[in-house]
Order: structure tokens, then sequence, then C-alpha cells
């Protein structure tokens, strides 16, 4: 018996472990996805004869007068899908309360669509997102990186809309890049043009930087600046912002660059994309966004014909990688409390929580300044829960990976806003198998884990050794975000007590 053969009879038989949750109908198919000798695959079933199978790679049975193609969950067939089924595509969000998934191994997206349903919650999802920074460390493609999140789309039939966020852009050709795989959400990153050295400079010394800037490529003068902001009172709603001759120059110098990077990608977008949202991230930048600074900017990119849907400042206190936020919380929600004024008075738009992952003492508060107009991003915290899995299932495994991420750690973390200090992690050799898991709740290993991932997934061993456990046991991973997940998204999911 062929192949072919004993897959219908399988189907005849009604053995096939078929994911429920995965069979979508049209009036020319139905499409679904089902475990075969352990590997997931794509089912087509379709009038014999339908011009329909041309479309999809794999093999075909004649059942009755039907016939099933089984084939791979590869980027033509999910291509195909897209078509096929217009809910696979990504699409704008708006302005409702969303959050980002990050999934650096591209297997996370089963897990992240059951939290969302268990919260149940009107929270807009993006499901595809990643930075160009960590495409590379991974050695995924932008298209890779929709595929992936696609097929989970797909397996677990959400049919309630996702985006796609190309995260912390740098370059026009990194728009070109993400655009060409259908991003419909662009984060853009003008962190190099940020001059840090502006929040301690002397008033002379941000004199000469305010007159060295480059005024005519911007098509604005000094002068005309000045006068639109100096001596000026900004009522936003009940709060009153203006600006010295120090609080001025100290924007311009600061944000200047920023301002007219930002508007040279967006109108590069523009031109790239027909349909999109625009975000603009300053807070990956040493130090916060004063109150007046985001007035500032955010009137300089209207005046500059710049329009955008999110914007993540730099807040106050620290929001390191893969743990909560340090700081205090009352003067944290006392200074998103104006900057979420200044959104609905010069917007509206979002707030984006960037570093968003497992900032659990915030959310509530930024849930409550913002009106629910607020967009949480998380990242590194789903690839914890894969190592929190593999503790779970292989603690050889695990083990081997926690103390090559300790000799990496120095290195890799210079990228990264981390405190984790290597004295206070346990070896690895002291740490019993049964307490492995509960190392992800220790400050310092969570930062160490977290940010040494490009070496770890460069490590083909380890990789090899991770995916197939992973694959193995998707429901085991699953089970682990989602029962993190929760603890994020429970405090979006309330509805919040006013709107714009």
């Amino acid at each position: 018996m062929n192949n072919s053969e004993n897959i219908a009879m399988l189907l005849t038989l009604d053995t096939l472990n078929i994911q429920q949750q995965s069979l979508a109908r049209t009036d020319a198919a139905e499409f679904g996805l089902a475990r075969i000798d352990g590997e997931p695959r794509l089912m087509v079933f379709a009038a014999s004869g339908s011009a329909l199978f041309g479309k999809f790679e794999g093999t075909t049975s004649a059942v009755k007068d039907q016939t099933l193609l089984v084939g791979p969950m590869n980027a033509h067939n999910i291509a195909s899908l897209r078509v096929m089924l217009p809910w696979l595509q990504a699409r704008p969000l708006g302005l409702r309360t969303s959050a980002g998934f990050g999934d650096r191994l591209g297997i996370a997206t089963p897990g992240h669509i059951r939290a969302l349903r268990a919260v149940d919650g009107d929270i807009a999802p993006i499901f595809t997102q990643q930075s160009i920074r960590e495409m590379t460390r991974t050695g995924r493609s932008a298209q890779q990186v929709m595929d992936d999140a696609t097929w989970g789309v797909f397996g677990e039939g959400w049919q309630a809309g996702f985006g796609a966020d190309a995260d912390h852009l740098k370059t026009t050709a990194d728009i070109d890049t993400c655009a060409a795989s259908g991003y419909t959400f662009y984060t853009i990153d003008p962190g190099e043009y940020v001059n840090n050295e502006a929040e301690t400079a002397s008033l002379s010394v941000l004199r000469e930087g305010f007159e060295r800037l480059p005024w005519q490529e911007w098509g604005d003068t000094p002068e005309a600046l000045t006068r639109r902001y100096s001596g000026q009172v900004f009522r936003v709603e009940d709060h009153e912002l203006s600006f010295d001759e120090h609080a001025l120059l100290k924007a311009t110098v600061k944000y200047g660059r920023a301002v007219a990077h930002i508007a040279t990608m967006y109108r590069h977008l523009s031109k790239t994309a027909k349909t999109f949202e625009f975000e603009i991230s300053v807070d990956e930048t040493e130090t916060p966004t004063s109150h007046a600074e985001h007035l500032f900017m955010v009137s300089e990119l209207k005046r500059l014909g710049v329009d955008w849907v999110s914007l993540a400042p730099r807040f106050i206190g620290r929001f390191e990688k893969g743990v909560d936020y340090i700081g205090d919380i009352n003067a944290f929600e006392a200074d998103i409390a104006v900057h979420a004024a200044i959104a609905r008075q010069y917007g509206p738009y979002k707030l984006s929580l960037h570093s968003g992952s497992d900032k659990f003492s915030i959310y509530a508060p930024a849930m409550r300044q913002t009106r629910g107009v607020v967009h949480l991003k998380t990242a590194g915290t789903s690839y914890l829960e894969a190592l929190h899995t593999v503790a779970d299932l292989d603690a050889t495994l695990c083990r081997e990976i926690y103390a090559f991420a300790r000799d990496h750690y120095l290195t890799d973390r210079a990228s990264y806003h981390v405190s984790a200090d290597l004295d206070k992690a346990p070896l690895p050799a002291s740490v019993p198998d049964s307490q492995l898991g509960s190392l992800l709740d220790q400050h310092d290993v969570r930062q160490i884990l977290h940010v040494t991932f490009g070496s770890v997934l460069k490590n083909q061993d380890f990789y090899t050794r991770m995916m197939a456990l992973l694959r193995s046991n998707p429901d085991a991973y699953a089970a682990n975000l989602v029962t993190h997940f929760k603890r994020h998204l429970a405090p979006f999911a309330a509805q919040p007590t006013q709107g714009y």
C-alpha cells in the first residue's frame, strides 16, 4: 500500500488526528491541519478535478467522489491559504486596546491565541511581531516570521483579525523588506538620532547645538521654531506645559534629528505600502521623555505631515528585559497620566509599552490612565516560556542551555537594558533537576537567559534539540504560554472606565 492509499484509508476510517479548531470551509473546499506520523500537515478536501489543487503543494488521494490533498506547512501553501481565507491576512487594528506577541521560535502563536481566548476581553492582537535585530539573531526572515505566525492563526481557527508588526525599524531598506511580506504595523526606531547628551548639557552647549541643526533640510528656522513654543502655555486637559529657553533647546537638540528621521521613514513607507499603521518608538534611549519633549515631538511630527497610531515614550523608571517594572509605581502612574492626556489631545493615538513583558505591576495603572488606548509589546517572555517547557521535559538540555547562556551573557547583554549579575545567578551544577523550572522566577537568571537567545538559537545542537522537544509537545508549551500570558492580558481585558 502506497502512502496515498494509506492516507485515504486513514481518512475513511476516521482516524486522522485532525485539529478540529483548524477546520475552515469555503464554497470551494475544506481546509484543516492534521498530525500524520507526529508531524502537522495541511489538508485540502475538494471535489475531484477542482482547479484548486493546482494552487497547493502536496500528495492527492481519491476519497469517493472527492480528493484529499495532504501537503507540507510551507511558504507556498500558506500563501495560497491567505488567498482562500482572507482572515489569514494581517490588517490594521486602529485604536483598540492591543497586544503584540513576539515569537522568536515561530511556534508560540497557538499558545498566544489560547491565552487571548482565556481572558475573554476586547484585545486586538499582533501575532506577527519581530524586530530586524531579532530576525538577525534567530536567522529568520521577515517572510518566515509572517508565515510561522499565520500557520498558528490557521491552526487555532482565529478569525477575529490580527496585525503584523515590523518592529524597531531603523532604515528604509528595513521598511522595504517587511512591506514585501505584508506587514501592517511599522515601528520606527530613531534612537540613533536622539542626542542623549542634551539631557545634561549646559545652556551654552545647547545653544551651540541648536544653531548647528540642519534647519534648511527641515524647511524650518531657529526663529520660527522659537516663536511656536517660547512664551506659549499649552493646556493639556488639566495640565499646563510651557517651554523656557532651556526646556525648548533641550527638546530640540535631543529629539530634532529624530523627528526628521521619523518623517523621512514615514514618507518612504507612504510610497511603499498601501495600507499601514505607524508607530514611533523612542523608548530605547538613555533618559526619560519629559512631557514637554513628548508635546514637542508630536507637534513637530504633525507639522511635517506624519500620521501615527501609537507612540512609545521613554517612561520614567526602568523597563528592563524579562522582569517587572523597577521604580515607584505611583510616580509611573502620575507620569503616564500626562503622557496619556497629550496623546488624547494631539491624536488620539495609543501609548505603547515597549519591553512590556512581565511588567505586571504597571499594567493596571497604564490601562487606567490611557482609558484603554494602549498597546502592550512583548517579545522575549515567550522564549523564556519555551525554556520553562524544556526544564519540565528535559532537565539535561535545560542545564546545558543555562550554562551556555551564563558563558555568553557578558557579551550578549551589550545591546540591552539589563542589570543581571552573574554572581547572583546560581551555578548550573548546584540546581537540582526538580528546581530548574524555578530558575525562571529569579531576576538575574531570567535576564541572562533572555538576552542570550540569539547565541543559544545559533547553536545548532541546542536549536535542533529544543525545537524537536517543543514540536513533539506542542500542548505543553502552549499551556505554559497560556498560564504566563493570562497574567499579562487580564488587566488589559478589563473595560476602561472612559474613552475618547
